[in-house]
């Protein structure tokens, strides 16, 4: 007969998470998923430039924290320049809205983000927790080859680095070449993949199967969850951008897909190989996938690299089922 586990023992059995993030609609919805897993124990967000520029980054992740009463979790603000030191010049308010969070405007948070930068913020989680944290990266990859930077070891103390980026034998969705979390620091990202920390790489090959459809929508809009109440007010703009983008009723979830992939990762099939990302030219931001299954004659930029995991299937049902499930209940 099997028997309860002590509360304590639960705690230590959750899994340890960090959710490096730029939010953003989706990003909003990936965290409160994550607030609502109780295998994870969320151990802080840092912030990085994307959907927003990092200061609004950083002012969303304190709202939203707020918003469902969780203000016990910090928030380290991440770099406001790529590892090249340039500045973004591009940010999606077409899809997310000018303050990120579909045009609300809603008050500024009383909440203030923690003193250190989120680079020393990831590798003193990895130091607490050696081999026990994961990282969810949510937006460009500035912040995590800053903690390499800043710690040569962290790739070996980090538990698993989950990338939403990339895309693999499909086009990008900033041009036909490159995906906007990649292209938005490639040199951080060669910089990731490259690290020999444990990757599993989730692109939108893979998310742009997960669809909240319009009948999912109006699921949360009945829901009385704080989650599904909030994120109803939001979600308007993203659909829009949507039907107008991609011609498609309903909104890709690209971000709380890559969540569940630290949650469960038997939701997807992986395939394993060298991932390199083109930093110059036209298909600055292109993920190469070397799938190793060739030796190649001379010596090449993918020779003697450490291999990731990329997604390649997913359960799309299952994954909007939990979604829904997680965010139109509460706690």
């Amino acid at each position: 007969m099997a028997t309860a586990r002590a509360p304590e023992e639960e705690h230590q059995m959750r899994k340890k998470l960090v959710i490096d993030t730029d939010p953003g609609i989706d990003d909003a919805m990936a965290i409160f998923v994550a607030l609502r897993s109780p295998e994870l124990e969320l151990l802080g967000l840092t912030t990085i430039f994307g959907n927003v520029y990092t200061t609004l980054a950083t002012r969303n992740a304190l709202h939203l924290l707020e918003a469902v009463g969780r203000t016990d979790i910090p928030v380290a603000e991440g770099s406001h320049v790529t590892v090249k030191k340039a500045t973004k010049l591009r940010i999606a308010s077409f899809v997310h809205g000018s303050d990120g969070l579909g045009n609300q405007n809603f008050p500024p948070p009383a909440g203030r983000p923690v003193d250190q930068s989120a680079a020393a913020f990831l590798v003193e989680q990895a130091n607490l927790y050696p081999g026990q944290v994961t990282v969810v990266a949510l937006g460009p990859l500035t912040n995590l080859a800053l903690a390499i930077e800043l710690d040569p070891s962290f790739p070996k103390k980090i538990g698993q680095i989950v990338i939403l980026g990339g895309a693999y034998s499909v086009n990008g969705n900033v041009n036909p070449a490159a995906e906007a979390n990649i292209f938005g620091d490639p040199d951080a990202a060669d910089t990731v993949f490259t690290s020999g920390a444990d990757i599993l790489a989730v692109g939108i090959n893979i998310t742009h199967q997960v669809v909240l459809s319009d009948a999912d929508r109006e699921k949360l809009e009945q829901s009385d969850s704080k989650y599904a109440r909030y994120l109803s007010k939001i979600l308007g703009l993203y659909y829009d951008y949507h039907r107008d983008a991609y011609f498609t009723k309903g909104v890709y979830l690209h971000d709380p897909t890559a969540l569940l992939a630290a949650v469960d990762p038997s939701l997807m099939t992986y395939t394993e190989g060298v991932v390199r990302v083109q930093t110059v030219g036209i298909t600055k931001g292109l993920t190469v996938f070397d799938n190793t299954k060739k030796r190649y004659g001379e010596i090449t930029p993918w020779s003697g690299k450490p291999t990731v995991k990329v997604a390649v299937t997913v359960d799309a049902p299952a994954v909007v089922e939990l979604i829904m499930q997680r965010l139109t209940t509460d706690d």
